[in-house]
C-alpha cells in the first residue's frame, strides 16, 4: 500500500512538473512574439539601422526578460530575414534592398495565385466559413484602426487558402515565404487606405472561391499580394526613411 501511494505521488509530482514546464514554455513563446513585434517596430522606426548589432544583454534588460525568449525572438526575425545571425559575432539588422524585396513579392504573388487556382476547385464549405469569419474580424480591426489585429486575421485568411490548395508541398512553401515577408506585409498595412483596400480584395477572393472560379481567384490573389506601382514606391519610401 505504501509503495502504491508513493508511486502515485511520484506520478502526480511528475505531471505537475511537466505542466509547469508547458506553462513556462507557452509564456516564453508569448514573450518571444511580443519582443519580435517590438523589435520589428524599432527597426522600422529607425531606432536600429541596417547593419546594427543587436546586443542580447542590453535588450534582455530593456525588455525585462531572460535571454531565452529574446533569442527565440531573434530567431523569428532571422527566419523573416530582418536579422542575420552570425556565429560568434551575434545578431545584426538586415534590410533587403529594393530589387530583392520586389523579387520576393513577385514570387509570393505567383505562389498565392496557384494556391487560389487550386483552392477554387478544392476548398471545403468549412474552410469557406473560416474565411468569412476571418473577414468579419478583419473588418472589426479596420473599424478599430488596429493594424496588428488585422494582420493576425489576414495571416489566418491566407494560411487557410494555402491549406485548401490540397497540395501540402505548395502549402508549406507558401507559408515559409509568407513568414519571410511577414514584417514587410505588416508594414504595408500601415500605409494610408491599405487595410480598406485589402478588405475589399478579401471579399472578392472569397466570392471567387465560393463560385469555383479558378482563374479569377488566381488573378485577384496575384494582384492582392504583388507590390507594384504606387504601393511599391510607398513601401520603399518608408524603408528609405528608416535607413536614413
Amino acid at each position: 500500500m505504501y509503495f502504491k501511494s508513493n508511486f502515485l505521488y511520484t506520478i502526480i509530482a511528475f505531471l505537475n512538473f511537466r505542466m509547469g514546464l508547458t506553462k513556462k514554455t507557452a509564456m516564453e513563446q508569448r514573450r518571444a512574439d511580443t519582443i519580435a513585434k517590438e523589435l520589428e517596430e524599432l527597426i522600422f522606426d529607425g531606432t536600429f539601422s541596417d547593419g546594427d548589432r543587436l546586443d542580447e544583454v542590453r535588450l534582455a534588460e530593456q525588455f525585462g526578460v531572460s535571454r531565452t525568449p529574446l533569442r527565440e525572438a531573434l530567431q523569428r526575425l532571422s527566419r523573416s530575414g530582418l536579422v542575420e545571425l552570425i556565429p560568434r559575432r551575434g545578431a545584426f539588422v538586415r534590410q533587403p534592398g529594393p530589387v530583392e524585396l520586389m523579387e520576393m513579392f513577385e514570387v509570393m504573388a505567383e505562389i498565392e495565385a496557384v494556391c487560389g487556382r487550386l483552392g477554387a476547385m478544392r476548398i471545403s464549405d468549412a474552410a469557406l466559413a473560416e474565411l468569412r469569419d476571418a473577414n468579419v474580424k478583419c473588418q472589426a480591426a479596420i473599424d478599430a484602426q488596429d493594424p496588428d489585429t488585422y494582420y493576425a486575421e489576414n495571416e489566418r485568411f491566407h494560411l487557410i487558402i494555402y491549406q485548401q490548395s490540397g497540395n501540402s508541398f505548395l502549402s508549406s512553401e507558401a507559408a515559409a515565404l509568407h513568414r519571410r515577408l511577414k514584417p514587410f506585409r505588416r508594414q504595408q498595412l500601415r500605409l494610408r487606405g491599405r487595410m480598406a483596400q485589402s478588405m475589399t480584395e478579401h471579399k472578392e477572393i472569397v466570392e471567387a472561391l465560393e463560385q469555383g472560379k479558378p482563374e479569377r481567384a488566381a488573378n485577384i490573389l496575384r494582384d492582392h499580394v504583388a507590390i507594384q506601382g504606387e504601393r511599391f514606391h510607398s513601401l520603399m519610401a518608408t524603408l528609405k526613411t528608416v535607413a536614413e
